[in-house]
């Protein structure tokens, strides 16, 4: 029973899709776009459909609503999702500010959604309970403070299962990193984290020294671009472990500590236990 994660080579943007054990679907951020194909237009949600043939999502979670974060909004309802989770401690009207006049139908995509599911999940539906996903327990965090930024509002993903971690943020930049670092529950649930989704892309504004106090990840991904402000790459290497990658092109292995969406592309993550041994493992493949 396995536990796969793909970080999809969105551009400067981000998408996840996470397979649970038993077959849950869930998409964290809504990127588009390819580097490696050189298609602006991909639609990671609709490549779920078509070559996953994922009939429906059981949850999305859109960490903060800034466009490189929902630009694959208009595709959701094809996928019919069971479950919404978003920050609701964003003003609409912050959220509203500055949008461009060819984005405007992405965000009035993004507000009718967040308006539309506003009823709870049935228990048997949550599959943000490990007993409805294989035994995958997903964690996600939220910020509360009133702060200006709308990056500091971006929600935390913490998804353990077979003695692994995966940490998957948003654009947090410090101040929300140090808010969720007074909370227990927050620091427990960090604690020796194995893959870190580095913050904003992996740009220095999201870094936070701190939170390396409490793990010290085997592989940090960074998603941005080629074309990104100061990155962060280097002091994110000092503070990551190190671990095996597997190029599927060439059949190569090697020992990284950073790999990067806008360099290796499609990065897959799995999970799970040897059916021979029952031992754990961690399997890490770039393409």
């Amino acid at each position: 029973m396995t536990l796969e994660i793909v970080f999809w080579d969105v551009q400067h943007g981000s998408a996840t899709y996470i397979k649970t054990p038993n077959g849950k679907h869930i998409v964290q951020d809504l990127g588009v776009g390819s580097y490696e194909k050189k298609d602006q237009e991909f639609s990671p949600l609709l490549h779920l459909k078509n070559k996953y043939h994922v009939a429906q999502l059981d949850q999305v979670i859109i960490t903060h609503p800034h466009k490189d974060h929902i630009n694959d909004i208009l595709n959701f309802n094809a996928l019919n999702p069971r479950l919404f989770s978003r920050s609701i401690n964003i003003d609409v009207d912050e959220i509203s500010r500055n949008i461009k006049a060819e984005d405007k139908k992405i965000f009035d995509t993004y507000f009718d959604i967040h308006e539309r599911y506003n009823s709870p999940v049935e228990l048997k539906n949550d599959p943000r309970i490990p007993e409805n996903n294989g035994g995958v327990e997903i964690k996600t965090f939220v910020p509360l403070s009133s702060y200006k930024n709308i990056n500091d509002h971006s929600l935390v993903t913490v998804i353990s299962y077979a003695k692994s971690k995966i940490l998957i943020s948003g654009d947090n930049e410090p101040p929300s990193w140090k808010e969720l670092l007074t909370k227990d529950d927050f620091r427990d649930a960090i604690k020796d984290v194995d893959i870190f989704l580095a913050s904003h892309h992996g740009r220095e504004s999201g870094y936070c020294g701190e939170i390396f106090n409490y793990f010290k990840p085997r592989l940090t991904i960074i998603s941005d671009g080629r074309f990104c402000d100061t990155s962060a790459t280097d002091r994110y290497s000092k503070m990551t472990q190190g671990w095996t990658v597997y190029h599927r092109k060439n059949g190569q292995r090697e020992e990284r500590k950073c790999i990067t969406t806008r360099n290796d592309g499609v990065i897959v993550v799995k999970v799970g236990y040897i059916s021979t041994s029952g031992n754990p493992f961690l399997n890490v493949t770039i393409d």
